[in-house]
């Protein structure tokens, strides 16, 4: 037996180096030093492929950086299956100084988006004094963790306050033919913004990859991805219901033959994928759009992209933990920035970068039971935003209805404050 790792060459020699081995039964030695000797970026280029050669590009992965694009843009980019990649997270980091992208450029438009931005800035040392006020720092906690897990209380709640268009940087790890598939689509989204990242993207990749995307285009495919992208980009019901729904075709027998793996499944352990067989669980529910982000963030399943509007109200959480006065001033803010909003002449879809993150929108997901124990369990965990947190409790007990036997390790806790927040970081060692 022979083992070897190979991370050091470009993704496309990697791909090929792999393919070969459905071709040939010569050592990936044989092949390495075969690159070494053409260099990297050549070795593909000694090869015909003769059979359909999709599969060769899952072999070989690439990161993409984006930086500067809107919230919207990076949830477009992240609304897929296999997506792998990191976000600037609003819980975390200051938007302050962070640019919004306009896309309508008028008058209207911008002093929207100024009075979500004011509204953010200005009232921050404020919202700090009363949560210092609210959650005081226990003798038995470190100042500096008790500091951060303010300012990270602070993010929660005023992200509530930032226009989609805010700016953010994303990355996104992925497979080069999944980046194709992917971008296929993208290039067709009805926001103009995007389409030109997707653009932008595929420009890049064709420059550094050539033999990975260099596909023909076929003007039936073409069509029919744009007529996917004009009318299924977004779950848009022109609904407001505040009900949470769920439902299955999973029958309580049908778990009954695996009772052994439900009853002594350990915590933070997954259970088998296979399960995913016995069929889907879907929930629809209300929820902000800046906590919907976060559940975005589990693909295994299917979760429809919401048309954020200011249409469903907004969440009253982030209202509840301000200060009295900020929370009339806040009232009033969401009164005359609908009106503002609703006034601008554009579709719904353009509308979205002048909505505030604390809306709700419709959201529906559809996992394997698999999937939904672990996003309910994962989600239900004190340093989950509080509006997420309330959804995966709803979801642990729909799962208890729908399947009694079924073992869940959810945090259900009340009490949503946690000092723990303030270790959630990312420093740099001295």
């Amino acid at each position: 037996m022979k083992i070897f790792v190979y991370d050091e060459f470009n993704p496309e020699d990697v791909a090929m180096m792999q393919a070969l081995y459905s071709r040939s039964a010569a050592s990936v030695e044989a092949h390495v030093e075969k690159v070494k000797k053409t260099g990297s970026g050549k070795f593909m280029e000694s090869f015909y492929v003769g059979y359909g050669h999709a599969s060769i590009g899952d072999c070989g992965s690439t990161t993409i950086f984006i930086e500067g694009v809107s919230m919207l843009a990076a949830k477009a980019i992240q609304d897929w299956p296999l997506y792998s990649g990191q976000e600037t997270s609003s819980r975390y980091i200051d938007f302050a100084k962070q640019v919004i992208v306009d896309p309508l450029g008028t008058a209207d438009s911008a002093k929207i988006q100024k009075r979500w931005l004011d509204f953010y800035v200005t009232n921050r040392d404020a919202l700090l004094a009363f949560l210092k006020r609210r959650y005081p720092r226990l003798p038995s906690e470190d100042e500096k963790i008790y500091e951060r897990a303010i300012a990270a209380r602070s993010f929660d709640i005023l992200r509530g306050f930032l226009p989609a268009g805010a700016t953010t940087q994303l990355s996104w790890h992925t497979n080069l033919r999944q980046a194709a598939d992917k971008l296929a689509l993208l290039r067709h989204h009805p926001l103009k913004e995007i389409s030109d990242i997707a653009e932008g993207i595929l420009a890049e990749l064709r420059r550094k990859y050539p033999h990975s995307f260099g596909h023909k285009e076929y003007p039936a495919q073409e069509e029919y991805r744009a007529l996917t992208a004009k009318r299924y980009t977004y779950y848009d019901t022109k609904s407001c219901n505040p009900n949470f729904i769920y439902n299955t075709r999973i029958k309580e027998k049908d778990l009954a033959e695996y009772s052994e793996l439900l009853e002594k499944r350990p915590v933070k352990t997954n259970l088998p994928n296979f399960l995913s067989e016995l069929g889907m669980v879907t929930f629809e529910f209300m929820l902000d759009f800046g906590s919907f982000r976060d559940l975005q963030r589990h693909r295994n399943g299917v979760c429809r992209m919401p048309l954020l509007t200011a249409n469903c109200g907004f969440h009253e959480w982030y209202l509840n933990q301000l200060p009295d006065d900020l929370m009339l001033e806040a009232q009033k803010l969401i009164k005359e920035q609908k009106e503002a909003i609703d006034a601008l002449a554009a579709s719904d879809e353009m509308r979205q970068y002048y909505v505030a993150m604390g809306y709700h929108v419709l959201c529906r997901v559809t996992y394997g039971l698999p999937a939904a124990v672990y996003t309910t369990e994962l989600r239900s965990g004190k340093p989950v935003h509080p509006t997420m947190r309330k959804i995966a409790h709803r979801m642990h007990y729909a799962l208890k209805e729908l399947f009694p036997s079924l073992m869940l390790h959810s945090d259900l806790e009340p009490d949503d404050w946690d000092v723990r927040r303030g270790k959630q970081d990312i420093v740099e060692k001295k």
